[in-house]
This record gives structure tokens, sequence and C-alpha cells, in this order.
């Protein structure tokens, strides 16, 4: 049979060899069939592998995010409790500061007005003994007074 550019083959011959070659092909054709099949197999498991450790990374960060905008959370609450706690403790003082204030003139109060009631008290006191001295000068200059026209009484009566 001819083939090609005027090449003669025998017939027979060219049968064989596709025979051998169907004969070799189908062991070849499936080392390669499985060759691509578990190539195919460790590429899916590759593929799947990664996809867990893409999922399982993605849950990684998403933990931390986690964790982190819990540990942001928890400063942010934090801060607030302390601005909150120094406020509390400002207003605290201001109240203290006014109550101190408020005593310490109330007190300033009650002192003047102790200190006017002594000097009132005093003064009465004074008056008093002032009066008494009075009377008791008058009293004394009486008595001189009545013992100095006594001696001349008496002598006035002796001669």
């Amino acid at each position: 049979m001819p083939i090609g550019a005027g090449v003669v083959v025998d017939r027979r011959r060219l049968l064989d060899i596709v025979d051998q070659m169907r004969a070799a092909m189908p062991n070849e054709i499936k080392e390669a069939e499985d060759i691509l099949r578990r190539r195919d197999e460790m590429i899916e498991r590759a593929e799947e592998e990664s996809k867990i450790k893409l999922r399982r990374a993605e849950e990684q960060v998403d933990d931390i995010l986690s964790n982190e905008s819990i540990v942001k959370a928890a400063e942010a609450r934090a801060d607030m409790l302390v601005r909150e706690a120094e406020a509390r403790c400002d207003r605290m003082l201001l109240d203290t500061e006014n109550q101190a204030r408020a005593r310490m003139a109330e007190a300033e109060k009650l002192a003047n007005e102790q200190m006017d009631e002594a000097d009132r008290y005093a003064t009465e006191m004074l008056r008093r003994l002032d009066d008494q001295l009075q009377l008791f000068g008058k009293n004394v200059r009486v008595a001189l007074d009545s013992l100095e026209t006594r001696p001349v009484e008496a002598a006035a009566t002796v001669e």
C-alpha cells in the first residue's frame, strides 16, 4: 500500500506495527491516565489543604481581630471609667471645698456673734462696776465729809 510520497509499506507489517502500538498504547495510556489521575488528586488535595489552611488563617485573623477589638473595647471602657472616676473625684472635692467654706463662714459668723455678745456682756458688767464704784465713791465722800465736819462741830461745842 503506498503511503505518503511514494513509499510502499507492507500491509501485514503495517498492521503488525499498529497492533503492537495498540497493545503497547493501552499500558502507556493507562499509565499516563493513572499519572494524570494522581496529578489531579494531588492538585485536588493541595487545593483542599490550601482551602483548609486559608480558612484556619482567616479564623486566626478573625480571632486576633476579635481579641484586638476586645482589648481596644476594654481599654476604651477603662479610659471611660478613669475619666468618670476623675470627674466624680473633682465633684466630690469641689463639694467638700464648698462645704468647708460654708462651715468656715458659719463658724466665723458664730464667733463674731459670740464676740459681740461677750463685748456687750463686758460692757454691761463694766457699766455696773462703774455705777457701783461711783456709788462707792459718793459714799466715801459723804463719809469723809461727815468726818471732816464732825471735829469742827466737836471743837465748836467744846469752846
